[in-house]
């Protein structure tokens, strides 16, 4: 008995530091891609993506409420804006659990920060970074919408900008949402525009990062809209691999172009040309990044712009690294 109990004794001392060891794993896309934005006509898959849809299976009780609180307390934390003062909202969502995306956004969310002196007006939403379960609220068709009701809400839509940013992947119905095998959903370019337009949010830099993202500028450009985007309509973009730290239009355009105190045309510019180099690299079909800069943009950029911090430097892997970049999204 009393040998049992000294061997109770030691496993009691080395289980927890096993467990505590154990490498984190993040979520997997094992199920595929849902029905519901894939099956039919591409007509109706359009009407789905129109309609913002979203479907969550699997989900426990406790976990959704956790959520629920993560979202609570990120817009909880929303700053009003100052009367007199062109202030940034800085929205960034990643619409993919896989960890590259995760890892984008998180940087991205400090890189758009920092240019554009929106301390306590950022929202990021994401899922995990490849090391430990997300302290985030998910990127979700849902959440992204929320957090641009509360920023109209905070926002005087007369003088205040919205920037957006979003990676994930893409289709030519729009952005697709995946959360391993978890959640399915999309937003087109109606669903966005209807959000965007239904809330009165009309100054707005919307910088759109997957396959087929210039499917959005027809529909979102405005006198007071600038939209990026990392793709033509019809062409893929590249580096969703999810051991990257970036994807390439993440790496040309945030990760470097956006870091550097210039004008937004000329930080594209940069980040186009970068991405030339890197699919010529490859050998990879052009993605063909779009820009459209409304005539009237000018009056917040020129603001925002007058502003702008020093540079600083790229941070993680290149996007372009140990051949593996090459997948498309």
């Amino acid at each position: 008995m009393r040998a049992k109990l000294k061997l109770i004794a030691a496993l009691a001392l080395v289980l927890p530091a096993a467990a505590s060891t154990q490498t984190f794993q993040a979520p997997r896309h094992t199920a595929g891609p849902s029905p519901l934005l894939v099956a039919g006509s591409p007509t109706e898959i359009q009407r789905r993506a129109d309609d913002g849809t979203q479907i969550e299976r699997g989900r426990s009780p406790a976990g959704e409420l956790e959520e629920h609180r993560k979202l609570e307390r990120a817009l909880a934390a929303l700053q009003p804006q100052r009367a007199g003062t062109v202030d940034a909202y800085i929205v960034v969502a990643a619409l993919d659990s896989d960890p590259v995306f995760g890892r984008e956004a998180r940087v991205a969310g400090e890189v758009l920060d920092r240019r554009y002196g929106a301390t306590g007006r950022t929202i990021v939403l994401a899922g995990t970074d490849g090391r430990a379960a997300s302290n985030l609220p998910r990127g979700t068709p849902a959440t992204l919408a929320i957090a641009f009701a509360r920023i109209a809400e905070l926002m005087d839509d007369r003088e205040d900008v919205l920037v957006l940013y979003t990676t994930s992947h893409g289709a030519p119905f729009g952005l697709y949402y995946n959360d391993a095998d978890n959640g399915y959903g999309a937003i087109s370019p109606n669903r966005m525009a209807g959000m965007l337009n239904g809330l009165g949010i009309r100054n707005r830099l919307l910088i759109i990062s997957a396959c087929y993202a210039g499917v959005f500028v027809p529909r979102l450009q405005s006198e007071t809209t600038a939209i990026v985007t990392a793709a033509a309509a019809d062409r893929s973009s590249f580096g969703c691999v999810a051991e990257n730290d970036w994807t390439f239009f993440g790496d040309a355009m945030i990760n470097r172009a956006l870091r550097q105190p210039q004008p937004l045309a000329t930080a594209f510019e940069q980040a186009r040309t970068l991405v030339a180099g890197w699919e010529m690299q490859i050998r990879g079909q052009p993605s063909n990044p779009q820009v459209s800069i409304g005539a009237n943009a000018s009056r917040w950029l020129t603001v925002l712009e007058a502003r702008l911090p020093p540079a600083t430097e790229p941070v993680g892997r290149p996007a372009l690294e140990r051949g593996q970049a090459a997948a498309s999204r």
